[in-house]
C-alpha cells in the first residue's frame, strides 16, 4: 500500500484492513426477502438514531447552543458541523418537504411493514428523561444493538471533540456511501419500485455524505486533532472501534429462516 504523509490519508491507511472486513460482511446480499430486510432495518434504525446524537455532540462542542450566545473559538469548524447539521436534521423527503434522515428511515420502515414500536419506544424513554441504558431497556434492543449505541455514547461521553470527529467522520460519513451503494443496488435489483421511501433515503446518503459531509467532516478531524501525534493515533483507535462496532451489529441481524416472500 502507497504510503501518505498527509494524517487524514494515513489514518485511512491504517483503518482500511478493517474497513474491508465491514464492506465485505456480506449482509446485503443475504437480504433476500422483505422479511429479511425488516429485520435489517429494525436492527438498523438505532444507528440511524444515535448518528444524530453524535452529530448533535458535536454541535454542543463546536458551536455555542446555550443562551446568552458568544461565538465559539473556531469559525470555520463551527460552519463545517452547522452546514451538516442542517442538512441531517431538516433536508428534504421526495415530496419536497422538510424532514431529518431519521424521521424519513422510520417511514421507510412503516411503507415495508417492519416494526417501529421497539425505537418509538427508545424515543419516548429518552423524552421522559431516561438514560441510553434505561431506554434500551424499555425498547427491549437485541444485544447487538444495545453494544453498538453503547459503542457510540462512551465516545460521545469521552469529552474529547476529536475522538467524537472522528467517530462522525471515518465510522459514519465516510463508510455509508460504499455500505449504502452496495444496500441499495441489491433492493433495486430484488424489489423493483417497491422500497421507493428507502431508495430514496439510500441515495440521499450517498449523494450527501460522499460529495458534501465526508469532505466537510474531514476537514473538521483536520482542525480538531491539528499537530497532535496523540490525537490522530486516537483518531485511529475509535475508528477502528467503531468498524468492528459496526461488523458486530451486522452479525446479529440474523435472516429470517421462514417467509413465504421468497424472490
Amino acid at each position: 500500500m502507497k504510503t501518505t504523509s498527509d494524517p487524514i490519508g494515513y489514518l485511512q491507511q491504517a483503518v482500511e484492513p478493517t474497513r474491508q472486513l465491514l464492506l465485505n460482511n456480506g449482509l446485503y446480499y443475504r437480504l433476500r426477502t422483505l422479511a429479511d430486510l425488516r429485520r435489517f432495518m429494525e436492527h438498523h434504525v438505532f444507528a440511524v438514531w444515535d448518528f444524530m446524537s453524535l452529530l448533535k455532540a458535536l454541535q454542543r462542542e463546536l458551536t455555542c447552543v446555550q443562551v446568552p450566545w458568544v461565538p465559539s473559538a473556531n469559525p470555520a469548524t463551527r460552519r463545517l458541523i452547522n452546514e451538516i447539521v442542517l442538512e441531517e436534521e431538516t433536508d428534504v423527503d421526495p415530496q419536497g418537504q422538510p424532514t431529518s434522515h431519521f424521521e424519513l428511515y422510520v417511514r421507510a420502515m412503516d411503507e415495508c411493514g417492519a416494526d417501529t414500536a421497539p425505537i418509538r419506544r427508545l424515543l419516548a424513554a429518552v423524552a421522559a428523561g431516561r438514560t441510553t441504558a434505561q431506554a434500551l431497556d424499555e425498547a427491549q434492543a437485541p444485544d447487538s444493538v444495545r453494544q453498538f449505541v453503547e459503542t457510540t455514547f462512551s465516545i460521545i461521553h469521552s469529552d474529547r471533540p476529536h475522538a467524537v470527529a472522528a467517530a462522525f467522520t471515518f465510522g459514519r460519513e465516510d463508510l455509508i456511501p460504499a455500505m449504502f451503494r452496495q444496500l441499495v443496488g441489491e433492493l433495486r435489483n430484488r424489489f423493483p419500485g417497491q422500497l421507493d421511501t428507502f431508495t430514496y433515503y439510500l441515495d440521499r446518503h450517498i449523494e450527501l455524505d460522499e460529495e458534501v459531509h465526508a469532505p466537510l467532516a474531514q476537514q473538521m478531524v483536520r482542525e480538531l486533532c491539528g499537530e497532535s501525534p496523540e490525537r490522530w493515533l486516537e483518531a485511529q483507535q475509535v475508528t477502528i472501534r467503531c468498524l468492528e462496532a459496526r461488523m458486530a451489529l451486522w452479525d446479529g441481524i440474523k435472516p429470517v429462516k421462514v417467509s413465504s416472500e421468497l424472490v
